[in-house]
């Protein structure tokens, strides 16, 4: 065990032989705690897991009313809470700190709803969740698991001038002391739920399909994504529910946040967006098949979605919108298709998947690609604002979080968001899930509502 001061930030190294991301959190005192974990755990992608509690800064945005509340204080601006974050993210920047993709900063969500802030795309529907649209926690010190080397690393990074550094330090030394207690361990209840029913039934989801196969039809739009929700009740610890879903359904990116009066767990295989210095790069994940029950089999439906020129067509469109919104905030010519239609296999579906690059241009920062790419055009359509109008009409309630973003803007400018699809929010006894189709101008209305139920299979056979 050594410790590494070097102002503004410190590092203490633990040994992560006998411990794992989810102990780690089990054994961390205090409120709003997070966990963010992936299933890829090579060097380049999921080497790191990230654990925090007790932030320092909570940020809740609502339209444009954001509230932005500290120990000491709570302001209030009448602004749009992304265009606030902006304000607050270069006094939280530390650039020294390089060696962790997060070490520090603010972690959270901004839902599919914030595109309202920008685009008019019709009413405000009946909101059933009734939580922020916006919702960051900024933490100063937090655990990274490196699964790598198997080390556990407590990093505190003075997040403002106004931070004391003694108190930091303290802090510090309580979580070693909480992670390395081998009697402690938060007891809790398992997690139950009820049987899940759907929002709308089949026929009325078909109905909907039906409608905006019309509006493909008279040209309004090439591609529109329509979901369903599903609603159950749910007793005992929702933290229990994750560590079932992250086995049956383990995926590039997986988070659990605790806001105390609602909890978001999920289990993404999408990046949204993402940013290490001025380089940002979004992953289009559009065509999808079951898994097969052999190998053959499983082979056989790679090869049909491969082939499947409606997959075909809808991915591409999806990957040019994905270049359009990149190229909002990059520099000319610097965007690149870095990954072209490769088929990515999970527990229950397999995906094709691309990836996009560009270089962000002045005065653009991470949070302005964040706001480029809101709401990712697979959980929208395209053109997209024509799309969000016609989910606007059909979906008839407010999306909440489901196909905005989950992720953290760190304190050293890295930035990572997962679309928040295949995830559950966790409210007042109920258990809240979403998925959606894309439908085109060939789709079958009852094929794009099992491909709903498909991508919620995980959560589905979880609650058993």
């Amino acid at each position: 065990m050594k410790t590494m001061i070097d102002e503004p930030h410190m590092i203490e190294e633990l040994e992560g032989d006998t411990l794992t991301p989810i102990l780690i959190y089990q054994r961390m005192s205090g409120k709003k705690k997070f966990l963010f974990e992936s299933s890829l755990k090579h060097e380049k992608s999921g080497r790191y897991s990230f654990i925090g509690a007790d932030p320092v800064m909570e940020l809740k945005g609502e339209g444009s009313h954001t509230t932005v509340t500290t120990e000491e204080s709570e302001e209030v601006f009448s602004e749009k809470p992304l265009d606030v974050l902006k304000k607050l993210m270069p006094e939280v920047n530390r650039p020294q700190l390089e060696r962790f993709p997060f070490c520090g900063g603010a972690v959270g969500y901004a839902g599919y709803d914030v595109i309202r802030q920008y685009e008019e795309i019709g009413y405000m529907p009946e909101d059933e969740l009734n939580v922020p649209d916006v919702h960051l926690l900024f933490f100063e010190e937090v655990a990274v698991f490196d699964h790598l080397e198997q080390k556990v690393y407590l990093v505190a990074m003075p997040l403002t001038e106004k931070t004391d550094i003694s108190r930091l330090r303290q802090k510090v030394e309580k979580r070693k002391a909480e992670i390395q207690n081998e009697n402690r361990k938060m007891e809790s209840k398992e997690a139950a739920l009820t049987d899940f029913k759907a929002s709308t039934s089949k026929e009325d989801f078909v109905d909907k399909v039906k409608k905006a196969k019309q509006y493909i039809e008279e040209g309004d739009i090439f591609q529109v994504v329509l979901s369903q929700r599903l609603k159950a009740e749910m007793t005992g610890d929702p933290f229990s529910f994750y560590r079932k879903l992250r086995v049956q359904n383990p995926s590039p990116y997986m988070y659990y946040l605790d806001f105390e009066d609602y909890a978001v767990a999920g289990a993404s295989p999408e990046s949204l967006i993402k940013a290490t210095g001025d380089k940002v790069i979004t992953n289009p994940i559009a065509g999808t098949r079951p898994r097969g029950k052999t190998e053959a089999e499983d082979l056989l439906l790679e090869k049909s979605l491969k082939e499947d020129e409606k997959e075909l067509a809808e991915h591409r469109m999806l990957l040019d919108l994905g270049r359009n919104d990149l190229g909002r905030v990059c520099e000319f010519g610097s965007i690149t298709i870095e990954k072209n239609m490769v088929i990515e296999r999970y527990k229950h579906v397999m995906h094709l998947v691309s990836e996009v690059g560009g270089k962000l241009k002045n005065p653009y920062s991470a949070i302005d690609a964040l706001i480029a790419c809101l709401p990712a055009g697979t959980v929208s359509g395209a053109p997209k604002i024509r799309a969000m109008e016609i989910i606007n009409e059909l979906e008839k309630v407010k999306r909440g979080i489901y196909s905005g973003a989950v992720g953290y803007f760190s304190g050293n400018g890295n930035m990572d968001f997962a679309l928040a699809i295949r995830t559950m929010v966790i409210k007042d006894g109920n258990a809240y899930i979403q998925a959606g189709a894309g439908i085109v101008h060939d789709s079958v209305p009852e094929k794009e509502y099992e491909e709903t139920l498909h991508k919620l299979k995980a959560f589905l056979e979880d609650k058993k």
